[in-house]
């Protein structure tokens, strides 16, 4: 399988709603750049983004800011 392809279908196969639950007021810059790289500007702000492990790695460095869960087939648009 090409790497288009694999590209193609693993963008199809899994999203993630990523919620911001708590103020980014206080916390290091880098946390404050990574809500920003997640598209996320204040609290109950939600985005839809693709399940990878360029994305997984961002929500760990924040867990403590944002509430993570699987997408419905709806939200992924």
């Amino acid at each position: 399988m090409s790497a288009a392809a694999q590209a193609s279908e693993q963008s199809t196969s899994g999203w993630l709603r990523v919620t911001q639950v708590k103020s980014a007021i206080g916390t290091k810059p880098k946390h404050r750049g990574t809500l920003r790289a997640l598209g996320l500007r204040g609290i109950g702000r939600t985005n839809v983004l693709p399940d990878r492990p360029e994305i997984r790695g961002m929500l760990a460095r924040v867990p403590h800011l944002v509430d993570v869960k699987p997408a419905t087939q709806d939200e992924k648009g």
